[in-house]
């Protein structure tokens, strides 16, 4: 190939492959920085490994592989999530093609360290690759959530409910301990309000003195630290 790019004109466009596979492997880190972002949950570093990392690059092609190697911490109000990513990058040789100059086949790898901090835009840096050939996979734990059918259960006592039984009503349909239950009688109205806090998931739900339930919407802003937070204060006290 090289002999032949010596007889041909634009020989000297012909690129290098392995400075190829090094950049695309730069521009993948960089993305994943931009990928990681600023960060508004509790999370442990192996849990965004394993949900965030682990997934396929983002170029388009099969060529480049990320993977996780180590990590390590929590991103929470006081500490930070570590992350080190190896980035792996074949790129095939070309002969080139409607104009374009072709490159010699090239790989690269490169290591990255990522550090994720609340409420923080993400690092990152360049560091030594060790030699792991095979490196431990990251698993993740279930994070509290709110039930599939908090919707349908949160209906049904509604429709049971009456003044004077709507929180015990709404608290034994709900026995979960990580679900916090919020009610209040408002106008004529049964208010009731379901929140998992620390992942800001929130379900307010109505009967109007009618009897018909129906969900009223809220700005999620109000949701933010600082703000109403999720309770009876969004339907009966909306922020003005």
């Amino acid at each position: 190939m090289l002999a032949l790019c010596l007889l041909t004109a634009g020989c000297a466009e012909y690129g290098d492959g392995d400075s190829m596979a090094r950049d695309e492997a730069a521009a993948e880190a960089e993305h994943l920085k931009e990928q990681l972002g600023g960060r508004d949950r509790v999370r442990d570093a192996e849990y965004i490994a394993a949900t965030e990392i682990l997934e396929p690059a983002t170029n388009g092609t099969s060529r480049t592989h990320r993977e996780p190697l180590a990590w390590s911490g929590r991103i929470s109000a006081d500490e930070q999530a570590t992350i080190d990513v190896r980035f792996t990058v074949a790129v095939p040789e070309s002969d080139g093609n409607f104009g374009h100059p072709g490159h010699s086949a090239g790989q690269a790898t490169r290591c990255y360290r990522y550090r994720l901090k609340l409420y923080r835009n993400t690092t990152s840096e360049e560091i030594d690759c060790p030699p792991v050939a095979a490196p431990p996979v990251p698993t993740a734990k279930p994070y509290p959530a709110m039930p599939n059918d908090a919707v349908a259960r949160l209906t049904a006592a509604l429709r049971t409910a009456t003044p004077d039984t709507l929180a015990a009503t709404v608290r034994a349909a709900f026995p979960e301990k990580h679900v916090t239950v919020d009610t209040a009688t408002h106008q004529n109205a049964l208010v009731a309000v379901l929140a998992v806090p620390a992942e800001r998931d929130c379900l307010l739900l109505v009967r109007k003195p009618d009897g018909a339930i129906t969900a009223p919407g809220y700005d999620r802003e109000w949701l933010e630290p600082g703000e109403t937070g999720c309770n009876t204060g969004l339907y009966v006290s909306p922020p003005r």
